[in-house]
Formats: structure tokens, C-alpha cells, sequence
């Protein structure tokens, strides 16, 4: 069985309906709109800046277009290589000539971004539905290149990053480190700011327990089931080798939750 496009799509949570894929070329400037083009040094800055202006002719781009853009770069006349998935958070400006959009670049799909290469059907076709590039096959997923651990003092993750860390062979420096110690936490809901201050003791390490948090969102916490864990943020407050004795990792939870304020004003309950 071929694996394609669609079957990565589902996989990652992107409806085929609320998607379109764009494979851009390496060009000087767009002939219908006299725009600049791309060229392979260019950053991902000005790449992203360059989806976002269309042509407003309607034949050439929907009236309409859908949340998620899945934006390839041409490699050779048959093969596509994903550049990123961006989210259309709406037109800003129409000229006549022109139309600018919001996008943002989304985490999905973020751990194949230049490792996932499909064939390209129709070599003078720049745009497609969802629907009809679901059907497109999947011609290679190159490995991941490894990625360094940052240290414990600088990691701070979203919560499509701690997924990915999780799971991934890239961050298996990461996963070896976080399993090395226990210690303090904090979860912060970037919606409203409130924090919850958690624990890994000798029962389990860091990576054991933010595990739990990639399964389900709330790691068994009361005080975070009703929430939206797409809107939290991770860090650590503090490690210890694990060793250390229960007593001094329970009392460092204790200062960082009176010193953060987080059971009066933040999430945690007790």
C-alpha cells in the first residue's frame, strides 16, 4: 500500500477540507503580479512573507482560501519538499492586484518540515485542494537531523514541542537528560497566566512524568483537566540528581509554590 499525503494529513490532525497545498518554484519575480520570488538562500522569513501575498484574481486563488496552507518547495519536476504548514488567520489587504494574508507557521507536520519529499503529479500546477493532494504519494521521509539539548536552565516548550520531545528520535539527547533527573516544574497557561508548580520525585524522573502530560494534557492533575493544554507552556524550576532525598525535593515544591503564589492565584489546589 502507497502511503500519501492524505494519510500524513490525518495522521497530524489537518482535515483535507480546511486544507490546500502549495508547492512553490524558484523564481525572479511572479509574472502576474510583479512580486519577487524565492530562490533556494531564501530564509524562512521572507519565504513566509512570500505565501502570504496572492494573486487577486479569483481564477488564480480562492475567494475563500482555507485555515491550513501546506507549503512544499519544487525539487525537481516531479518531487515537492515540505517547506512548512501555515495557518490563514485572514486577509489583511486587496489592492486589486495583490492580496496579503496573516499566516502563521503551525506546529503541525513541524517534524517533517524538509524531511518529507511527495511526487508532484502535475508539474505546472502550483495549488492544490486538500482533497486532491490526499491522493499525492509520499516518495521519501528523510531521517531527522538530531537536535542538541539547550540545558534544563533554558528549556521551555509548548505543548506540541513537549509531544515531539517525547516521541521523537531528534530529541533523544533530550530524552536521555530529562530522564537523568527529578525536580520542580512549571506549567503556565499562556492564556491567562496562571501557573501550576509540579514534581518528579524518586517514584519518577522528568521525562516519566512530562510523559504523561504529552498522553493527556493534564497528567492526572485536578487542577488542569478543564483546560486547553495547547495553551501551556513548560519549564523547570529546579533538578536533582535522584538520589536526592523525597524530603528536600517536597520541600523545594513548597517554596516555589508560596514564592510563585500558585494556590492562591495559580492552578495548583493543595
Amino acid at each position: 500500500m502507497t502511503l500519501t499525503l492524505g494519510t500524513i494529513m490525518h495522521g497530524t490532525g489537518i482535515d483535507p477540507l480546511k486544507a490546500q497545498v502549495i508547492r512553490h518554484a524558484f523564481v525572479r519575480e511572479h509574472e502576474d503580479t510583479g512580486l519577487q520570488g524565492i530562490h533556494a538562500d531564501s530564509t524562512d522569513e521572507q519565504i513566509l512573507r512570500y505565501t502570504g501575498q496572492q494573486s487577486a484574481v479569483q481564477r488564480v486563488f480562492p475567494p475563500v482560501p482555507p485555515r491550513y496552507w501546506i507549503v512544499f518547495v519544487r525539487e525537481g519536476g516531479d518531487r515537492a519538499r515540505l517547506w512548512a504548514v501555515v495557518e490563514n488567520r485572514g486577509e489583511l489587504s486587496n489592492d486589486g492586484v495583490v492580496r496579503t494574508f496573516d499566516l502563521v507557521v503551525s506546529e503541525l507536520m513541524a517534524d517533517l518540515r524538509n524531511r518529507l519529499v511527495i511526487g508532484w503529479r502535475s508539474p505546472r500546477t502550483w495549488r492544490l485542494t486538500g482533497p486532491t493532494a490526499s491522493a499525492y504519494p509520499v516518495m521519501e521521509i528523510a531521517d531527522a537531523e538530531p537536535v542538541p539539548f539547550p540545558g534544563f536552565d533554558r528549556l521551555v516548550l509548548s505543548y506540541p514541542q513537549l509531544q515531539a520531545v517525547m516521541r521523537e528520535h531528534r530529541y533523544a539527547s533530550w530524552q536521555t537528560a530529562l530522564s537523568s533527573v527529578v525536580g520542580i516544574y512549571l506549567i503556565t497557561d499562556t492564556l491567562d497566566g496562571r501557573q501550576y508548580v509540579g514534581k518528579a520525585d524518586g517514584l519518577e524522573n522528568i521525562f516519566q512524568r512530562w510523559s504523561t502530560y504529552a498522553a493527556n494534557g493534564h497528567g492526572g492533575n485536578v487542577g488542569l483537566k478543564l483546560l486547553n493544554p495547547n495553551s501551556f507552556r513548560y519549564s523547570l524550576l529546579r533538578v536533582f540528581d535522584p538520589s536526592t532525598p523525597m524530603s528536600a525535593i517536597n520541600a523545594a515544591e513548597s517554596h516555589f509554590k508560596l514564592a510563585l503564589d500558585t494556590r492562591k492565584h495559580g492552578l495548583n489546589l493543595g
